[in-house]
């Protein structure tokens, strides 16, 4: 169980076994973190997988000599400590959640760790009066620095340049796959399958309240229905387009976004301004849609505009048609 603040011992507070102890479970720690990056990048990106092994390595073999040296002075037996049991100590982002943003995250994130490492140490050492311990913290600091630099030497090591940019093509292409085409096709979907439903309702009510009502309805059930959809459709097992929870919402959240950036303008009471408001609305998304497929499919602009602006403007004419007869 992690106690709570109240529990936690100040760093001032712990003796010299304990702030070695704590090194100890810190450098096992990281080469956990390290390995579980390389495990999650090793079939798609063995360049960096190879890097993470080898700064795991350098970690196991800075814990070797942390513990030889605990060894050396308090014995065999460790005291149990670990960062979530000292007040201030850094903490680790959970390896779920960096592990889930992609390359160049756990990449950013590895180098965050090396250095929030150094700095703890020097800080440490800047506070103790013994001078044994100012030694120990002293040489902990350098440790730590020499993993970043051991760090850039594995990066180049394993990440030439044209691994490295096959690497980031190959992120960039997951990222389309996973978020960009189910977000755009949400949105796509969202902005214009509404148009109909909304637009008929306002011109056959003229009440900006229940149209307003009308266009919630179509785009949350809608988002609702993409999401389950393309969650459903695929695992992503085969077509390598990603995790489908991921693909889901993203496209079930564009989808309520895009109907419901059009029905947000009926809040306001007055007919012709909320329509107004609406109209324009409908004309930022329209062109945002055709920037997307422009800048991430590989569309040409005026190509995707022309398909985006008389898809939209079809679906318009009819909710309208069918309001206004």
């Amino acid at each position: 169980m992690i106690p709570g603040l109240n529990d936690r011992r100040r760093f001032r507070d712990l003796t010299e076994q304990q702030i070695l102890a704590l090194a100890i479970s810190s450098e096992e720690d990281d080469a956990r973190i390290y390995r579980t990056y390389a495990q999650r990048l090793r079939a798609e990106y063995p360049g960096s997988a190879a890097m993470f092994d080898g700064m795991a390595e350098e970690e196991d073999n800075h814990r070797q000599r942390l513990i030889e040296l605990h060894r050396k002075r308090f014995g065999d037996v460790i005291p149990l400590l670990r960062r979530e049991h000292v007040s201030g100590y850094y903490a680790r982002r959970p390896v779920w959640l960096i592990e889930t943003l992609g390359l160049e995250r756990m990449r950013e994130e590895a180098v965050q760790m090396e250095q929030q490492a150094e700095r703890f140490y020097h800080a440490a050492a800047a506070r103790s009066t013994d001078a044994a311990t100012r030694k120990l913290l002293g040489d902990l600091a350098a440790a730590e620095a020499g993993h970043s630099t051991r760090a850039g030497e594995l990066k180049h090591e394993h990440l030439d340049p044209h691994t490295r940019d096959s690497e980031g093509a190959a992120a960039h292409r997951q990222f389309v796959l996973t978020w960009v085409q189910p977000g755009l096709a949400g949105l796509m979907d969202g902005s214009v399958s509404t148009l109909a439903p909304i637009f008929a309702t306002a011109f056959a009510t003229h009440d900006t309240h229940t149209t307003f009502l009308v266009g919630l309805a179509a785009s949350v059930g809608a988002g609702i229905s993409m999401g389950f959809t393309e969650a459903a459709s695929d695992d992503g097992q085969i077509s390598g387009r990603g995790s489908p929870i991921k693909r889901g919402l993203a496209a079930g959240i564009m989808t309520a976004v895009g109907g419901l950036g059009h029905a947000l303008p009926y809040l306001i009471p007055n007919f012709v301004t909320a329509t107004t408001i609406a109209f324009i609305v409908v004309f930022i998304e329209l062109w945002a849609i055709a920037w997307i497929q422009s800048k991430y499919m590989s569309t040409p602009f005026l190509r995707a505009a022309l398909q985006v602006v008389v898809g939209g403007a079809l679906v318009f004419g009819a909710g309208a048609l069918i309001g206004l007869g």
